[in-house]
């Protein structure tokens, strides 16, 4: 009985430390937009793309899979384009969501 116990306790520690991990992967994953599009995503990448401070998760994710299937993106596209090819559905949404909550 007690080593159920200790066994559904540690399985529900895990559970709730690994949230956080989902933020994480976010914030790693967005250290490399970093440069142009400012750590707050303030900035306008290279003066020509559109300000993603304030963008909710789902327009980010739309447009992280656009750039990734090739249909989005105005002068940044090709840029983008690489810098999405090696993210799957699960990092685009991570990423997104930590844009949304900056």
């Amino acid at each position: 009985m007690m080593k159920k116990l200790v066994g559904t306790v540690f399985s529900a520690a895990v559970l709730c430390m690994a949230a956080p991990v989902v933020q994480a992967d976010g914030a790693a994953l967005y250290a490399k937009c970093v440069q142009c599009h400012g750590e707050q995503a303030e900035k306008a990448a290279m003066g020509k793309s559109e300000v993603i401070k304030g963008w909710p998760a789902d327009k980010t994710v739309a447009a992280l899979k656009g750039y990734k299937d090739g249909s989005y993106g105005g002068a940044m596209k090709g840029l983008m384009t690489a810098q999405v090819s090696t993210l799957d559905d699960a990092a685009m949404q991570s990423v997104a969501e930590y844009i949304a909550g900056l």
